[in-house]
């Protein structure tokens, strides 16, 4: 699937999708009067009517602008030690041949830029070669804020204490530490190429998510990570999703993105939202809803 900001093409690269999420546990507000009363356009793209779990997309975003290939967010990746997380575990999926069927070889990424450095969103910085993990793009550079990488860090060094923890460790050992060398760390806003792209911080969902605005002409997008992880959380921006390292910050950066892209009439990109995956945040004045292209 592709889109165009100006004469720049964005292609989803997909690794999976389907009713991955119950949304009782993925939301801490959940409330089932909410899905209700959008129920016309949450079902089926959005929420499985037979299981009721939500939607899930798992992809990364490539931008080819005339010059430069970049690739955001890598997703889960194969062959990675995940348990206890059960279905991302040692994985085989069609994510490397939907990246060459985009018509681009790993080798001409020129950029990689993660909006935050959780599992789904590094898995494919690094490949298994040889027994060893080795960047996945070994032309580009890597890059992700600094305080993101900080705080993961520190984690990292932290005592292991359950299961999912230790998962954390892994993440961050296979999928973030072996591409250093290639790394840039950004702090604050940033552009990274010039009336291209920019790089703006946006913490909340963790504390050095970013968001990746991209200008070609009169045409803009915004790629958002995991500010919305679902479209329900468009018209319930008070929604933070479970995973949310910081509550408060995660709502008001929340309200702000979406704001952000109504006044700008820019395309927002989330990294997880089914149906056609992207498209134009709209007002009427009280509430947003979303527009799918």
């Amino acid at each position: 699937m592709q889109f165009r900001i100006g004469n720049t093409t964005v292609t989803r690269i997909e690794e999976m999708i389907g009713p991955l999420f119950d949304p009782t546990q993925f939301f801490p507000d959940f409330d089932s009067a909410a899905f209700e009363l959008h129920r016309a356009w949450l079902y089926p793209d959005h929420v499985d009517g037979a299981s009721g779990r939500i939607i899930a997309s798992m992809h990364s975003w490539l931008i080819e602008t005339s010059h430069h290939k970049i690739l955001i967010d890598t997703c889960i990746g194969d062959d990675k030690e995940r348990m206890p997380y059960r279905d991302w575990h040692r994985m085989k999926t069609p994510w490397w041949s939907n990246l060459m069927a985009a018509g681009v070889n790993p080798a001409e990424i020129d950029f990689v830029m993660c909006t935050h450095l959780h599992i789904d969103h590094v898995g494919w910085n690094t490949r298994l070669k040889d027994g060893q993990w080795v960047p996945t793009f070994p032309n580009a550079k890597y890059i992700f804020a600094e305080k993101e990488y900080n705080f993961f860090k520190e984690e990292r060094e932290a005592p292991v204490d359950d299961d999912f923890k230790a998962v954390g460790h892994q993440v961050f050992d296979d999928s973030v530490v072996p591409i250093m060398h290639l790394a840039e760390l950004v702090d604050g806003e940033t552009e990274l190429i010039s009336d291209l792209v920019r790089i703006r911080p946006a913490p909340g969902h963790t504390p050095g998510s970013i968001t990746i605005e991209l200008t070609d002409g009169q045409d803009c997008g915004l790629f958002i990570g995991d500010i919305c992880h679902h479209p329900i959380q468009v018209v319930r921006p008070d929604w933070n999703s479970a995973y949310c390292e910081l509550p408060d910050e995660a709502r008001s950066t929340r309200a702000s993105v979406l704001a952000h892209c109504c006044n700008h009439d820019a395309v927002m990109f989330p990294a997880h939202f089914g149906g056609t995956h992207a498209g134009h945040v709209r007002s009427d004045g009280e509430n947003y809803s979303f527009e799918f292209m």
